[in-house]
């Protein structure tokens, strides 16, 4: 054999190459490149459903969250129309309480009147018999001392019996 070839192949780098352009040779042969090929393409797909996917949920996400702030939002308007409501029936009940208080005490002042009232005609009324009790027994007296130091009138002692009939 030649000294050229000797040396050929006797260097480790013709080797590795010649092992290289053979494996690249059996791989191409038995379609090494187009399985490599198919499955980075089958990959990327995954990839690109994953993504496809990715971009749906945020979709449906963001519609999520809209919704979400749009029912939020009326909830605050309720809410809010719920609290003016409640603040309208309270001041509505305090009106109406306050007239009912001003009807009561409207009520139980006209009562205490009428019981003043009354109080004063039975007190006029029990002075007035008082009174009359007190002028028929100081009459009856200036009258029994009058008759005492008078002579006696059958018709005038009549008279006095029935003013005292008459007073009671």
């Amino acid at each position: 054999m030649p000294a050229s070839v000797i040396a050929f192949l006797g260097s480790p780098e013709n080797w590795v190459g010649w092992g290289v352009i053979v494996f690249l040779g059996i791989v191409v042969y038995v379609g090494g490149f187009k399985k490599v090929a198919a499955a980075l393409d089958a990959k990327s797909a995954v990839i690109q459903a994953d993504l496809d996917e990715a971009a749906r949920l945020r979709a449906e996400a963001e519609a999520l969250l809209a919704e979400i702030r749009s029912q939020k939002e009326d909830a605050e308007k309720q809410a809010a129309g719920m609290l003016a409501a409640a603040e309208a029936d309270a001041a509505r009940m305090a009106v109406d309480a306050q007239a009912k208080l001003e009807e009561t005490i409207a009520r139980r002042a006209a009562l205490a009147e009428r019981k003043i009232a009354s109080a004063e005609a039975q007190a006029a009324a029990d002075v007035k018999a008082a009174a009359a009790d007190l002028a028929t027994q100081t009459a009856e007296r200036l009258l029994t001392a009058r008759i005492a130091t008078a002579k006696a009138d059958p018709s005038v002692d009549a008279a006095i019996a029935q003013l005292a009939g008459r007073l009671n």
